[in-house]
């Protein structure tokens, strides 16, 4: 008897394993749903995830930009304030070149041998020198190009005379000496160049 109720049991058993399988086979609508609806959750998840990346990609790059734009506009405000500082004189020099001009004409009219002008020439010379020293330390340069090859972008020709004694385009006299301010010209030298026979 023992043995035909394990018997039964076994045969028992085996009849709700087989029906425990056909429920797993076949899960009802319910678990369905919810597994579609789980299915759905994650795939919102995986979407907002992946647009939560995107803003964050975007905002990374705008605050990438954003300091670009800071460093860009740092630099320009610290170039500008280097360019002040270089030529920020610049309209006061040139301002003062007439007065070198003057000093420059006043030697050229006083007379070197002459022994009772000797005291004002060397006066004015004293001054033109202090003068144009002072000029050098603000970051001006002289252009005197006599003998030397014509430049057009330091120099203005005033006319050309032949002279077979100098290469063609070689500056013969100068009228008035060129300046240049911390590289930059003010004014050019205006010149007198030579030109073939």
């Amino acid at each position: 008897m023992a043995k035909e109720r394990s018997e039964e049991e076994q045969i028992d058993t085996g009849d709700q394993a087989a029906e425990n399988a056909v429920e797993v086979e076949n899960p009802s609508a319910e678990e369905q749903h919810a597994a579609e609806e789980a299915l759905t959750a994650e795939n919102a998840q995986d979407e907002e995830i992946a647009s939560l990346h995107q803003q964050l990609s975007d905002h990374k790059d705008m605050v990438m930009r954003a300091q670009a734009e800071v460093q860009n506009a740092r630099r320009r405000a610290q170039q500008d304030v280097e360019k002040a500082h270089k030529f920020g004189q610049e309209k006061l020099l040139k301002d003062l070149l007439p007065v070198v001009d003057n000093l420059e004409r006043a030697l050229a009219t006083i007379d070197k041998d002459d022994e009772a002008q000797k005291a004002v020439r060397e006066g004015i010379e004293l001054t033109q020198k202090s003068f144009i020293d002072t000029l050098t330390k603000s970051g001006m340069e002289l252009i005197d190009p006599a003998g030397e090859p014509f430049d057009p972008e330091l120099h203005q020709a005033m006319t050309q005379i032949p002279n077979g004694d100098v290469e063609p385009n070689t500056v013969l006299d100068v009228f008035q000496k060129g300046y240049r301010l911390n590289g930059r010209l003010l004014r050019p030298a205006m010149v007198v160049v030579s030109k073939a026979p």
